[in-house]
């Protein structure tokens, strides 16, 4: 049966790539829908706010909607770091958030954006480290506040499939595994040239990351050693950054993931970026394997005009807007599928608040407590080994490869140095 919903009020924090890309179009996608009412992107440039008004694939997909903008086009750049709080002033209580803001600004950001009491879906990761993480999870429950994990890996339908094989016992016991993730090279010509620098971030924490998440989800399995090397480059602005990683995760079973990441990829080859992930398991006698090519999903083109690359693989199953009975276009895919899984979770939760007010925090704090027990939403409970593996890989690679533990015998997991 499906969820009753309560169209809540959308406020989007950041205005970049993946807003465009995604975030964006797919709430515009959900107001079709009755999830989400009105929608304000806010942003401190005021060029990204007015690209993202002009995008032409977001006007020929969602005729006659609009959203807001925050500032408004035409009054410049702002240089409020904290602008977003004038909007959330004037929403109500238990409306939808979603940051999509650079790695090492997350908590700064949510922990401005808890005391307005806003249901929050945030980018991955959710923060850098995990005595962030509880705090936000504890700060969260307290007030009701669902927040989700922009791990969108998790809905693609092969990562579905994996778990419930692999939780079956279907595939074995996970020994050894391979993931890539290597983003375009245009990417260091982009804003990454303005906060993708050495000291905040890397190509592991970035996108590796990702992978790591999925090995996770499939298996259920604790990451407990990690190890990255970082090779560095300049971006054209002259910042040092980390182009390229090399990452080693070993499990608490002794299953070993490698990760390699980069921005790299050569912008005229076929494919939008080079992923995919291979996993060996041991079995009774015998030897399983899982191999999914997110590189090309098997859907090639030679397009004629009106591209950029005449061949291209063209990935079907992570983001797109397709014809569809209704006007304009439809957003479909497992990047959408994301993205909606914790809007409308929280959108259910606030129209069954609707129906028992006395109950609200009651009602809030058990949606909460059913996102985090399902364990499909990465929420900041479920997915805390996330930012285990995050500061791990950061002391690593940050002392040039050296092995980090993740100690989980303590109340309280802590990370360190091996030597």
């Amino acid at each position: 049966m499906a969820q009753k919903q309560k169209a809540l009020d959308l406020t989007i924090i950041g205005a970049g790539m993946i807003v465009t890309d995604v975030l964006l179009p797919s709430a515009l996608q959900l107001q079709r829908t009755g999830v989400i009412g009105e929608i304000t992107v806010c942003d401190m440039r005021e060029s990204a706010l007015k690209a993202l008004k002009e995008n032409k694939d977001i006007l020929e997909a969602f005729p006659g909607q609009d959203f807001k903008t925050c500032p408004e086009i035409g009054a410049g750049d702002s240089s409020d770091t904290e602008l977003y709080k004038k909007v959330l002033a004037e929403k109500d209580h238990y409306g939808l958030v979603i940051i999509a803001l650079p790695d090492q600004l997350h908590y700064m950001v949510l922990k401005g954006v808890i005391p307005f009491n806003q249901h929050i879906l945030c980018v991955k990761p959710l923060v850098l480290q995990y005595d962030q993480a509880l705090e936000i999870e504890k700060e969260a429950k307290e007030r009701g506040i669902f927040i989700g994990v922009e791990y969108h890996k998790r809905f693609d339908r092969r990562a579905l499939l994996a778990r419930k094989h692999y939780r079956k016992g279907d595939l074995g016991d996970f020994a050894l595994g391979e993931s890539k993730l290597i983003e375009p090279y245009f990417y260091r010509h982009s804003n990454f040239q303005n906060w993708f620098t050495c000291e905040n971030t890397d190509p592991f924490v970035y996108v590796g990351c990702h992978y790591v998440d999925l090995v996770c989800f499939i298996t259920g399995l604790k990451p407990v050693e990690v190890s990255v090397t970082g090779r560095k480059g300049t971006f054209p602005n002259g910042k040092e950054g980390y182009m390229w990683s090399n990452g080693r995760v070993v499990f608490e079973n002794a299953g070993t993931l490698s990760v390699n990441n980069g921005l790299g990829y050569p912008d005229d080859s076929a494919g939008g970026n080079d992923q995919g992930l291979i996993m060996y398991f041991d079995g009774d006698d015998c030897a399983g394997l899982l191999a999914h090519d997110d590189h090309n999903r098997g859907v090639e083109y030679g397009f004629a005009k009106n591209v950029s690359k005449r061949f291209q693989y063209v990935n079907p199953d992570f983001f797109r807007t397709v014809p569809w009975e209704g006007d304009g276009l439809k957003a479909i895919g497992y990047g959408f599928d994301s993205v909606a899984a914790t809007l409308i979770s929280a959108s259910a939760i606030e129209a069954k608040v609707d129906g028992n007010p006395d109950r609200a925090m009651e009602i809030r704090q058990n949606g909460i407590k059913e996102a985090n027990a399902k364990g499909l939403i990465a929420t900041p409970e479920n997915s805390a080994y996330n930012e285990l593996v995050q500061e791990a890989a950061r002391m690593s690679i940050l002392a040039g490869g050296d092995i980090a533990i993740i100690d989980y015998s303590t109340e309280r997991p802590t990370v360190k140095l091996k030597k």
